[in-house]
């Protein structure tokens, strides 16, 4: 069963890599109760982008291999990540940065964002 994240972005939670709250990294705070609501604008994007910065940082020269590693696998198991040299804390890394810039290149595109995540 998958948990998955609606409103004006959508999209479905990395399954035991990424918490329902991971939006929470980007400068907002979900509200509870069984679903966390989001909501960001412009004023939000110094916050959103610092914290895409600090992900991709983190990475670094990862960044690369890792997202040649998920477009070209469907689906992966933990066997797969350590042969490809890839950590389950770069994986949830890398989740929350796919998230992240939806984020971000929603409210540029739209001037804010909102949405419930199942938790």
């Amino acid at each position: 069963m998958g948990r998955y994240y609606s409103g004006d972005i959508e999209g479905k939670f990395w399954f035991a890599v990424q918490s329902s709250n991971a939006a929470d990294r980007f400068g907002v705070v979900g509200e509870r109760p069984s679903e966390l609501h989001y909501y960001f604008s412009t004023e939000d994007l110094p916050a959103i982008n610092a914290e895409i910065e600090k992900i991709e940082r983190e990475l670094g020269d990862k960044l690369t291999l890792i997202g040649n590693f998920f477009r070209s696998n469907m689906g992966y198991n933990d066997d797969m990540l350590a042969k490809a040299n890839i950590t389950s804390k770069e994986v949830s890394e890398y989740a929350d940065l796919q998230l992240g810039c939806k984020i971000r290149d929603y409210v540029e595109l739209e001037g804010d964002c909102n949405f419930d995540a199942e938790c």
